[in-house]
């Protein structure tokens, strides 16, 4: 089950230039970008568990989202 709600997905889609996105279209957008955040957060983890840190910071976040360009 997804944990992103389909009206945001849809909401950021059209902000970006979608006129329309499509039940199936929104499924998947939504699969990616949980997997996407999900590998987000897992190398952040990995970059605070580094700096002696149980809690992520902008600065792993940051980090990590370069890693993913």
């Amino acid at each position: 089950m997804a944990d992103l709600p389909s009206a945001a997905v849809i909401r950021i889609a059209k902000a970006n230039g979608a006129e329309c996105v499509g039940s199936d279209g929104t499924k998947v957008l939504i699969e990616k970008a949980e997997e996407y955040i999900g590998n987000l957060i897992k190398e952040a983890t990995k970059l605070a568990t580094h700096a002696g840190r149980k809690t992520l910071k902008e600065e792993d976040i940051d980090l990590a989202a370069q890693i993913f360009k």
